[in-house]
């Protein structure tokens, strides 16, 4: 019966009623609310029954309008073996000890398990998330996201193309994809190679083909600097020509106008080092602070929040642990001088062409073209100069 669902939680006593016909005394609990189950009769004079717990109060009432004698034979639920364990302490403490072992032991990873990759880079894992404190023992406050972590791993391990984390109770679970390198594939049939832009020739090596061009000339876009087309046999009149792929390592003397522009006073954030955490339990939007109390000695913070699961066991608790780490930060302003500056821009449009155009090229020199300053900033226009490989592949094909 829907009545009885729940009693044991709650708490139910079993009563005896002594009295000329003590069903009487349960109809009149029953009319008012009481609700009574397992009711026996003992003998003409003696009625026994189980009512809940919270209903004891109400029961009394109902015993001072009557005349029948009420006594408690036994006590049954959850309530009263609460309350005797607290009445016997060291059942208590061993009990509260016991709920907090398992509580901690259900928050520490205990097997690290990597799927799906091959062994030499299952063992590159291994050893990255040890360096980032992931492996068995670890506490899961301790670690980063699993975000975090996926970011890192594809950061550090060339060789993983994709990675997913995720955790699985007191285990850490990793599943990656390795990189496939495809060779790109040599392009097939006649072709002459040609000029990509302008510039002087320093270095000419033609492995196939005939060369059209030599060191230190000037050529420009286009122009036609390995021919693909051989001649059989110069000598006959009838003019023969094999069409062939042609190969050559070209490397030329170009130049770039780069402009770049540096203001003489710079406004950055840096990080002291020094940093405090603070821990929170988060139930229902609602955070309890547990550690980490007051407000830190210094006055800028960079403030990053870390949101934690618990579990007990193998289940999910709705109470998450919050972690607050408060870095001192400082507001630092340099002020450069003129010379400063122009070192600085000369810098930075270095860099920036170097990634515009890869690092095999190599960057010879660098002159100033025009320098300007106004509005506390230093405008630069450099004439940069750079040995790189111009060749450029153009097909061929028999009408040629």
């Amino acid at each position: 019966m829907k009545q009885m669902q729940g009693s044991y939680l709650t708490g139910y006593v079993t009563i005896k009623i002594d009295g000329l016909n003590p069903e009487k005394f349960f109809q009149a609990c029953a009319d008012q609310g009481v609700f009574v189950w397992n009711i026996r009769k003992e003998s003409e004079t003696v009625c026994t029954g189980n009512i809940r717990l919270k209903h004891l109060k109400k029961m009394k009432q109902i015993r001072r309008k009557t005349d029948f004698k009420v006594s408690f034979i036994n006590k049954k639920g959850l309530p009263f073996i609460l309350k005797k364990l607290t009445l016997r302490k060291e059942i208590l403490t061993a009990f509260i000890m016991s709920m907090l072992l398992i509580f901690f032991l259900s928050n520490i990873i205990w097997e690290v398990r990597i799927m799906n990759v091959p062994t030499d880079l299952e063992e590159e894992i291994s050893k990255q998330l040890e360096e980032y404190g992931i492996h068995q023992g670890a506490w899961t406050f301790s670690i980063d996201k699993s975000s975090v972590i996926q970011q890192k791993l594809i950061h550090d391990i060339p060789e993983l193309l994709w990675v997913g984390v995720h955790k699985k109770g007191t285990t850490f679970v990793l599943e990656g994809v390795e990189k496939t390198i495809v060779e790109e594939e040599e392009k097939e049939g006649p072709r002459n190679l040609v000029a990509a832009k302008k510039g002087v020739i320093q270095k000419m090596y033609v492995s196939k083909g005939v060369p059209k061009a030599q060191v230190n000339d000037y050529v420009e876009p286009g122009d036609l600097l390995v021919s693909g087309k051989l001649r059989f046999d110069e000598n006959k009149k009838d003019k023969k020509y094999e069409l062939v792929e042609a190969e050559a390592d070209i490397i030329a003397k170009t130049w770039y106008e780069v402009s770049v522009t540096i203001p003489l006073e710079a406004n950055y954030e840096l990080l002291t080092g020094e940093r405090e955490s603070k821990y929170h339990l988060k139930i229902n939007g609602f955070e309890l602070p547990v550690w980490g109390f007051g407000s830190p000695e210094f006055d800028n913070t960079h403030k990053e929040r870390n949101v934690n699961e618990l579990y007990f066991l193998k289940w999910e608790l709705p109470v998450k642990m919050v972690e607050t780490i408060l870095s001192e930060k400082e507001y630092n302003k340099v002020k450069r001088s003129k010379a400063e500056a122009i070192k600085v821009g000369i810098k930075q449009a270095k860099n920036e062409l170097q990634l515009q155009l890869g690092n095999e090229a190599r960057i010879v020199s660098e002159n100033i073209l025009h320098e300007t300053t106004e509005n506390g900033k230093v405008k630069l226009i450099l004439y940069i100069t750079v040995k790189e490989d111009i060749v450029k592949e153009v097909p061929l094909n028999q009408g040629d």
